[in-house]
């Protein structure tokens, strides 16, 4: 491997900060809901998804930074910067951003929801008729499953569960014992609704009003303190640590170990505190001394301080004009029917969501059923629930094949979903494995061997994604079958690797994390600076979701130094500069963010003229190239090859969804707008 680059740059100069980077990608998400040409429901979804990946971010990057800096206040990131420099950075940015989400809520999409006859309605909008049926409602419903909590020495501040809904109040008058009580917290149970509509056969209201529990709470909390005025009520959440501290090399069962500490995660450091925008000064500051929390750490709500909730009402509102045209995903014809005689013509190539998970599903169904199948091997990381693909697993076990599942575990906020259904596939007498000490195991792959007239025969399946039915029709991947030999064979050598625990062997074809996958890549982009150097064409097309470790960077930087032209496509995190003159000057970044979540990791390098194409579940972060099971697989088919590379130029073609990465870390939308979405225009034209 080649030195650095020999600019004069200092970390700051060469790397972006990877969670300001986050931040950036979850301004964008924002960004469609102000989007006019998106469906009015789609825009209030993409406000609860901006919702929603803050609340990971604080759980997860935030809570990390401030562990790291406590732990190790000294130690820089790539970038340069301190823990304690990245959380001022972050401070302001995500304050902003908060700020700007309740400014597209109250200003923006309620006005154009009225529009449309769908209204939250406030309390001081409420008819009499309403407000009857509300404090029915409330007596009945809510106030029999409340404990309010009267702060005293007897009743001490009580432990906040993580993102629940709370209130604080202010109380005046004494209770029943005659003492005087200034605060008291109730706790909405997560059983609660979060959002309440409104029978149309009450008077006043419309086809689709809705009404906050938070404001039904505040309108009657009163009735919870009999004998006592309630002042203020305020609503607050917070947020809290909910990364896993896990002893995996002290545990003796993984599943029991997850088992015991999964409860933890509710109550972990606090990180953040989200608080109603006219809650008084004091209450906000005797709240943030319980949480042990600074001022930054607060976050003012001009509405329901869980913005994720609204996903919901699109669910309830049935008005398909206001949301995305439905579509079916497509089957292709050649994989239809017998998927072995299919997969063994030739490789066979699905682009989720554009076409159906359905074969990968049928795949293993086939298998379960045929009694010429002798084994089936999976590795499962998320499935959802309810799961076609567990289901078809435990048909196989019962049905007397060899069945093996490499469960991963510590899948993040899917452990107890992977703890469930390794259970199941227990119960059924198949073999389930967690994986590796210390390495989570992200690989995506699937082996199916099959005794026919030859011989044993190897089938496999590998994708970028999960084998997640669902999230198969809202996130772009592809899935590759294939009775390639070699490529069998190496996905055989990964399985017995990861259920053996053997040594490393050498593989054929695959590049496997987290020894061959780096390298392999690093190779690839130096022997296009080989090329370059030559003067023949070089260039490297990259798409992923995250592009953040800093060696394979510097490789970039040097690849453009030589003349090699490079182009990213990277949905969310990104710390490469692109553009810096010297440096940069041949890389471009460009971030798509549309109906579907981009989620394929594809590979391209030009390779004088026999064009490489790699798809991987592997991002370029370091955790995925040195502290995951990953494996990246080459496509070898050339009608697919081609088919992705004219996708990848789509890709770097759009103008309606694609934004660009500037030098300093923005992100901005092009000059010229013009033409149809890349995701609209694959949707069309999906055979």
């Amino acid at each position: 491997m080649k030195n650095p680059p020999t600019l004069e740059l200092n970390p700051s100069e060469l790397f972006l900060n990877r969670e300001l980077s986050l931040l950036e990608f979850n301004r964008r998400v924002l960004a469609q809901a102000l989007d006019e040409t998106v469906p009015l429901l789609e825009r209030l979804k993409f406000l609860c998804i901006s919702s929603s990946n803050l609340d990971e971010f604080f759980e997860i990057r935030v809570a990390g930074l401030q562990q790291l800096a406590e732990i190790n206040p000294n130690q820089r990131g790539a970038d340069g910067q301190t823990p304690a420099e990245s959380l001022v950075a972050i401070g302001t940015r995500a304050h902003a951003l908060v700020q700007e989400q309740y400014r597209v809520f109250n200003e923006v999409l309620i006005p154009a929801l009225e529009k449309e006859k769908i209204r939250f309605v406030r309390r001081s909008e409420w008819t009499p008729e309403q407000d009857a049926w509300l404090r029915n409602y409330f007596q009945n419903e809510l106030a029999p499953v409340l404990s309010p909590i009267g702060l005293d020495p007897a009743h001490p501040f009580p432990r906040i569960l993580n993102k629940s809904l709370n209130f604080i109040v202010s109380l005046s008058g004494k209770d029943a014992f005659g003492r005087n009580t200034a605060y008291a917290i109730v706790q909405a149970p997560r059983a609660l609704p979060r959002l309440i509509q409104l029978p149309k056969g009450v008077e006043g209201s419309g086809p689709h009003d809705f009404v906050f529990l938070s404001s039904v709470i505040h309108a009657y909390i009163d009735e919870l303190f009999p004998g006592m005025e309630a002042s203020g009520c305020f609503q607050f959440r917070v947020t809290r640590n909910s990364d896993l501290a896990l002893d995996e090399a002290e545990a003796e069962d993984l599943l029991e170990e997850l088992e015991d500490i999964l409860a933890q995660r509710q109550w972990g450091d606090t990180v953040r505190l989200e608080v109603a925008h006219n809650c008084p000064e004091r209450m906000i500051s005797y709240l943030a001394e319980e949480m042990q929390l600074q001022p930054v750490d607060i976050y003012s709500c001009h509405g329901p301080v869980n913005l994720m909730r609204l996903m919901q009402v699109p669910d309830l509102v049935d008005r398909p004009e206001l949301k995305y045209p439905a579509f079916v995903a497509r089957t292709p014809k050649a994989i239809t029917g017998d998927l072995f005689a299919a997969i063994r013509s030739k490789d066979q190539l699905l682009h989720h969501p554009y076409e159906s998970f359905t074969p990968v599903v049928e795949f293993l169904r086939q298998a379960a059923r045929d009694p010429n199948v002798l084994a089936i091997k999976q590795t499962l990381y998320r499935t959802g629930p309810k799961s076609a693909i567990v289901e078809a697993l435990i048909e196989a076990a019962r049905n007397g094949k060899e069945v093996t599942a490499v469960v991963e575990l510590r899948a993040r906020f899917d452990e107890e979903a992977n703890i469930d259904l390794a259970e199941q596939l227990q119960d059924v007498g198949a073999h389930v494995v967690y994986g590796v000490v210390g390495y989570k195991t992200h690989a995506k792959m699937c082996l199916i061997v099959r005794r026919e007239e030859a011989g044993l025969k190897h089938y496999a399946h590998l994708g970028t994604g999960n084998y997640h039915p669902r999230t198969a029709r809202m996130y772009t991947d592809y899935g590759l079958f294939t009775a390639d030999k070699q490529i069998c064979q190496d996905v055989h050598a990964v399985f017995l690797q990861l259920t053996s625990l053997g040594k490393v062997t050498k593989l054929h074809k695959l590049l496997q994390s987290p020894f061959t996958m780096a390298k392999g890549f690093h190779t690839r982009i130096e022997r296009e600076i080989d090329n370059a150097g030559k003067g023949k064409p070089a260039r490297v097309i990259l798409k992923m979701n995250s592009l953040v470790e800093p060696e394979i960077i510097q490789a970039l930087y040097r690849a453009s130094q030589a003349g090699v032209q490079i182009d990213c496509i990277v949905r969310g995190m990104c710390s490469l500069r692109p553009g810096v003159k010297g440096l940069s000057d041949n890389i471009t970044v460009r971030s798509i963010v549309g109906r579907f979540l981009e989620h394929h990791r594809v590979f391209s390098f030009l390779n004088d003229g026999a064009a490489e194409v790699w798809l991987s579940s592997a991002d370029w972060m370091e955790r995925n190239l040195f502290r995951r099971v990953e494996v990246a697989f080459p496509v070898e088919d050339k009608k697919i090859r081609a088919r992705i590379l004219e996708e990848l130029s789509g890709y770097l073609a759009d103008t309606a969804q694609s934004w660009i990465l500037q030098p300093d870390g923005n992100y901005v939308r092009p000059e010229k707008i013009e033409g149809k979405a890349i995701q609209l225009k694959i949707l069309e034209e999906t055979p």
